[in-house]
């Protein structure tokens, strides 16, 4: 568990001083707001892609749905740039269940593989397009496919964003109070289906749906830890803002801990977090006058 003092301690640094700290364990930056993240996000992403076309090579990403603001830009510059997708192999990060395990309605808003379909493929020009059999769409059918194509070749790059708890892909913080797993564990996780954590829940009831719970899918199928780390570079982003502040910092500051899968990234040899100033301003850096038991005792 994260020691409360130490949290603390975290969270007060202001958000201008993150960026290049002295006890950063992962590489951090900060851009100014949402349109500036997908800016860069798309950037980077079409760069990697353009780097590889032009060494001839398949370029393999695991891709994420979210953070949203990144497909109008990856668009546009795609389009404009005459940027081919022919070699892009697609394996997307996760996807939302019924509580019965089922794939959601097509047009349900938590349906991931329509979402991308409009908004990741839907926009780039048709001579230019990721070929139909590279796109690989998690569900549960098609989950050993997925593992055994992954394991065929290394990844290219993991695109993600992060949860309030510091999930990376649907890999929420186990809180099972009968099945505890080790931080090995937790590394070496693979392509599952699993209950949705009720704080995710809670949390995406606010975020979409004005705190109607009953409207959030109860359960995932997610690319496991082990597949998420194994690319050659790992790239997370958020604009979410408070959701995802105190899970940043934990990030960017903890040691590795089962609670926060995110804290993970700092065993690997190239990542970086990227998020909004709203994002990395904790309300505790903002109001060092306060107090909590616990800590200023």
């Amino acid at each position: 568990m994260v020691d409360i003092k130490d949290l603390y301690e975290w969270c007060k640094i202001p958000a201008e001083k993150l960026e290049g700290h002295r006890d950063l364990k992962v590489p951090f930056k900060m851009v100014k707001d949402s349109d500036a993240m997908g800016e860069l996000m798309a950037r980077e992403f079409v760069d990697e892609i353009k780097a590889a076309n032009a060494e001839g090579r398949i370029f393999r990403a695991i891709v994420p749905c979210g953070p949203k603001s990144w497909y109008a830009p990856f668009t546009r510059i795609v389009n404009k740039e005459r940027v081919s997708l022919k070699n892009l192999v697609v394996f997307h990060m996760d996807e939302c269940l019924d509580w019965e395990g089922k794939l959601l309605a097509k047009n349900d808003p938590y349906n991931f593989r329509t979402f991308m379909e409009k908004y990741f493929y839907g926009g780039i020009d048709s001579d230019l397009a990721v070929p139909l059999e590279q796109r690989y769409f998690m569900e549960p059918s098609k989950a050993e496919l997925i593992r055994s194509k992954i394991q065929a070749a290394p990844i290219d790059l993991t695109l993600g964003g992060f949860g309030q708890d510091g999930h990376i892909a649907y890999n929420q913080s186990r809180r099972h109070p009968y099945s505890h797993i080790t931080l090995e564990q937790l590394k070496n996780c693979s392509i599952r289906i699993q209950d949705n954590n009720l704080d995710t829940i809670i949390a995406l009831a606010h975020r979409s749906f004005g705190g109607a719970y009953q409207f959030v899918p109860p359960m995932s199928i997610t690319m496991g830890v082990k597949e998420c780390l194994s690319a050659k570079k790992i790239r997370l982003y958020s604009d979410t803002g408070t959701w995802k502040q105190t899970a940043l910092r934990v990030a960017l500051f903890s040691p590795t801990t089962v609670e926060y899968p995110i804290t993970l990234l700092q065993t690997h040899p190239d990542a970086r977090i990227t998020t909004t100033y709203e994002t990395a301003c904790h309300p505790l850096s903002l109001n060092p006058e306060w107090e909590f038991a616990g800590v200023n005792a």
